[in-house]
């Protein structure tokens, strides 16, 4: 790469990011249905044509925000350690997640995030963007446990699929219950606690289904 090129990929990035902090900013001030595209392309000082080679659509400015966790399980799965399976190695990935009160495990009582996870998950057109992103993070884990197995059998890349689906699942399930504990006024404190054990009753539910075929 070319240091005019590096340039040229720094300048987008930087446009592709104030064009999503804007757009939240936007939306978490005025609400997200109150916001157009329009108004978040004027803020940036930009064309609605430049904003949309950036974001195919306005749900996609809000969920910038969480694109750099697409492909997480898949990493992990990838990089899990000697011997480790792969529900042993995203077991122990959530539980961390949940710890570090990781915005994306729905468990994290920061005034901002607290707000943009109201808006993501009470906003319709938002939650079902969200099942696109959730597409591409089973594919990408389908690939990864796929792997593991090295591919050799017949039906491999189907159980592979089934099996990514139902972690990817039982991610955003796990997260939403997060997010209503903390909406309905709990403490984060009790609610870590209930929320680590909701975690091991989900992995053991998909040990049950999927330990055979990745142990």
């Amino acid at each position: 790469m070319t240091d005019e090129t590096g340039l040229r990929e720094r300048k987008k990035q930087r446009t592709r990011q104030a064009l999503s902090d804007t757009a939240i900013e936007l939306f978490l001030k005025h609400g997200f249905d109150q916001v157009s595209v329009a108004d978040v392309a004027a803020a940036v000082e930009v064309s609605k044509p430049t904003l949309f080679r950036y974001f195919p659509a306005k749900e996609d400015l809000a969920l910038h925000r969480i694109a750099d966790h697409q492909g997480e399980a898949a990493r992990v799965v990838a990089g899990r350690a000697a011997g480790q399976s792969p529900l042993g190695a995203l077991r122990a990935h959530y539980h961390a997640r949940l710890d570090a009160h990781d915005p994306v495990t729905g468990l994290n009582d920061h005034p901002v995030v607290r707000a943009f996870n109201d808006m993501l998950y009470g906003t319709p057109s938002l939650l079902a963007r969200l099942v696109r992103y959730a597409e591409r993070d089973e594919e990408l884990l389908a690939g990864a446990l796929l792997e593991t197995g090295g591919g050799d059998a017949p039906g491999d890349a189907l159980t592979a699929g089934l099996a990514a689906a139902q972690i990817i699942t039982v991610h955003h399930r796990l997260a939403q219950e997060n997010w209503r504990k903390l909406a309905s006024g709990r403490v984060i404190g009790d609610a870590l606690v209930e929320a680590h054990a909701d975690a091991d009753r989900a992995f053991d539910l998909l040990g049950a289904g999927l330990g055979v075929s990745f142990p």
